[in-house]
C-alpha cells in the first residue's frame, strides 16, 4: 500500500469483529509505532496491550470515574450506565493503551514528548490500516484521570494519551473529507511576501 493512499484512506473504525488479532500483527503495530520521531531520541512512549480479561480493569476504571460524577450511583438507571462503562473495553478484541513517559532530562521540552507519542499513535493507526485491521483512537476526560495513572502504574509526570481499539472491521469504511490544505496554509517566501 502506497503511503499517500494509506494516509488518505485510513478512517477510524469503531465497530470491529470479536475475532482475536494475532500476536504477530500486534507486534507489527508496536514496531511501527516505535519508529516515530522523537526529539533528542527520547522515545517517550509506553504501550500496554490489553486482550481477553486484561481489558476488565480498564472497564472497572471507566465505571469508577463515571460513578464519581453521579449523585445517586445506586439508581437503576445509573447502574445500567455503570455496567455500560465496564463493558466499553470489550467493543474490540485488542486495546493498546498508549502513555507518554517524558524524559527527566531538563533539556527536553514536555510538549515535544507528547508530540512524539502522538506521532507513534498515528504510525500505529496507519499500520493497522495497512494490515487490513480497523482501529480507532479513543480519548476523552477519563483518559487523563488520576485513576488511569494508578491503573497503569504511571508516574506523576506521565500521561495516558489514548486507547487504540483494534480488530477486524465490522462496518463499511466511512468516506473521508478534509478542507483543502490551501485553507490552512500560509506560504512565506524568502522575499517576505505572502501569496
Amino acid at each position: 500500500m502506497n503511503i499517500f493512499e494509506a494516509i488518505r484512506n485510513r478512517r477510524s473504525i469503531g465497530k470491529v469483529k470479536p475475532d482475536p488479532v494475532s500476536r504477530e500483527m500486534i507486534e507489527q503495530l508496536l514496531e511501527a509505532a516505535s519508529w516515530a520521531p522523537s526529539h533528542r531520541k527520547t522515545e517517550p512512549w509506553k504501550f500496554f496491550v490489553l486482550t481477553g480479561e486484561g481489558r476488565r480493569p480498564l472497564g472497572r476504571a471507566l465505571a469508577e470515574i463515571s460513578k464519581e460524577k453521579m449523585e445517586e450511583p445506586l439508581t437503576d438507571e445509573n447502574q445500567v450506565m455503570l455496567r455500560k462503562q465496564e463493558e466499553k473495553p470489550f467493543r474490540a478484541p485488542l486495546i493498546i493503551a498508549v502513555a507518554v513517559t517524558p524524559s527527566d532530562d531538563p533539556k527536553v521540552i514536555p510538549i515535544e514528548e507528547i508530540g512524539a507519542v502522538n506521532a507513534a499513535i498515528q504510525n500505529m493507526l496507519l499500520a493497522a490500516h495497512a494490515l487490513g485491521l480497523g482501529a480507532i483512537w479513543r480519548t476523552g476526560k477519563p483518559t487523563y484521570h488520576a485513576k488511569m495513572k494508578e491503573l497503569f502504574g504511571l508516574r506523576e509526570q506521565d500521561e495516558m494519551l489514548g486507547f487504540i481499539y483494534v480488530g477486524y472491521p465490522d462496518m463499511e469504511q466511512p468516506q473521508g473529507r478534509r478542507n483543502p490544505f490551501e485553507e490552512k496554509t500560509v506560504w512565506i517566501n524568502s522575499d517576505k511576501s505572502y501569496c
